[in-house]
């Protein structure tokens, strides 16, 4: 298939790559230059493990080129995969204005495309919003009809940051809401070759699964965060109890989210509950739960600053800054969060996350950034080592196996709190250990 995809962030690099190694003719599409002239160079800004590699093989066959002209993109191709963000708004609500944008260049296309053309939407969306917005933009701008003149689907992703070509390699499945069977049918091309189960459904059906995923996986990880917060109150392990919950696969589902410790962020399960929450109450629909999800994960975090706290040291290394280890991004990181408040307060705070390197992130990762922690330069050490020896306290953020080493190598005297439970049975700490949940 020859396939433009708009958007070359975390979905569309991954997207676009995968593709082009299954295979597909792939034209990355981007407003900003930066990004198109890596992909051009065989490079990919995106840190996500073996995309530079995917990118590198595939650029150099020719399967995989990049542009900042979405025009003639999509005059040659058959199908246009929209890919760009939907950030929040102030107020919680989606902010569409990247989705609009794509759909005004897309259909003026469209207008001058001799054939059939597919639109395809994997950015994640509010439902209806395939049909009522991208739909009316498209045919508004082309002139034409869908589902008559071009096609129309709904494909929603489930790409987990750090594992993301695994997940698109082997998917637990692949949903894909179509405005009809010609349409969905020729969607489902991009997945030839994939093992997984397929799920032809609805427009509406497909975006709504989607957030019916985050939402239950932000409700995972504040659920058991709690438990595991009455779990110590009573000196038992909540992370124990959750393994054991865990056992029952016929009724309790998972253990994927499901470990206690800390809050979650990125740039998926906070944006997508306020963006749930602010529908319902758009439709009058009471959602006390999800509302209190944002709340408890918020809770989640100052219980962390609590901890630090209570140690009564002021120098402080907190180890990660991205929200999940084996990624850069930053986007509503909780560790932001912890950070600030810290320096605010006046503690010392010295940082290290091998894969956060502040002159190196580029669109909405490094915006987020520069507005949340703006002195986050003079705060990053790049050296471990020295930063373990620097500080009194050591604050682990997540699973990385080096952050593992360089708590299992540091002295007796260093007071350890761990967020994550990576360093809990590793070696005796002389009562210099504390874990948010255990």
């Amino acid at each position: 298939m020859k396939i433009s995809v708009f958007g070359l962030g975390y979905v569309g690099s991954v997207s676009a790559g995968c593709l082009a190694r299954d295979g597909h003719h792939v034209i990355g599409v981007d407003v900003n230059s930066a990004k198109v002239d890596a992909l051009v160079n065989g490079r990919s800004l995106v840190s996500e493990p073996g995309l530079s590699e995917l990118v590198a093989a595939h650029s150099k066959t020719g399967r995989l080129r990049a542009t900042t002209d979405g025009f003639q993109a999509v005059l040659a191709t058959d199908m246009s995969l929209i890919c760009v963000g939907t950030p929040s708004n102030s107020n919680g609500s989606l902010n569409l204005d990247y989705i609009e944008a794509v759909c005004r260049e897309i259909g003026t296309a469209l207008g001058q495309h001799s054939g059939y053309h597919l639109v395809c939407v994997r950015s994640t969306v509010l439902p209806g919003t395939t049909r009522n917005m991208v739909m009316q933009v498209l045919e508004q701008q082309s002139g034409k009809r869908a589902g008559t003149d071009f096609g129309l689907c709904m494909n929603p992703e489930f790409l987990r940051e750090g594992c993301a070509i695994a997940d698109y390699q082997e998917p637990s499945q692949i949903v894909m809401g179509g405005l009809d069977e010609k349409s969905s049918d020729i969607a489902m091309q991009m997945y030839d070759g994939i093992d997984a189960l397929r799920i032809r459904t609805t427009l509406e059906t497909a975006e709504s699964v989607k957030y019916a995923c985050n939402t239950f996986h932000a409700l995972k990880v504040a659920y058991a965060n709690e438990i595991g917060n009455i779990c110590q109150a009573h000196n038992v392990d909540g992370q124990e109890v959750m393994r054991i919950f865990c056992n029952d696969r016929k009724l309790n589902v998972s253990e994927k989210y499901l470990l206690p410790g800390f809050a979650f962020g990125g740039s998926c399960l906070p944006k997508d509950c306020r963006a749930l929450v602010y529908r319902a109450k758009e439709k009058d629909v009471e959602t006390p739960l999800l509302r209190a999800v944002l709340e408890s994960n918020q809770m989640q975090i100052e219980r962390s600053i609590r901890m630090v706290e209570q140690t009564d040291h002021k120098r402080i290394g907190v180890l990660g800054l991205s929200f999940k280890s084996g990624t850069d991004d930053v986007r509503e990181s909780p560790v932001i969060v912890l950070v600030e408040t810290l320096v605010g307060r006046g503690y010392d705070v010295q940082i290290y996350d091998p894969n956060v390197k502040p002159e190196e992130l580029f669109g909405a990762n490094r915006s987020f950034l520069a507005q949340t922690l703006p002195h986050v330069a003079k705060l990053m050490q790049p050296d471990v080592d020295a930063l373990v020896a620097n500080c009194d306290v050591l604050v682990v953020t997540n699973g990385s196996e080096e952050f593992r080493q360089a708590v299992l190598a540091a002295d007796g005297s260093k007071m350890i709190i761990d967020l994550h439970g990576i360093t809990k049975h590793s070696k005796e700490y002389n009562g210099n250990y504390k874990g948010i949940c255990w």
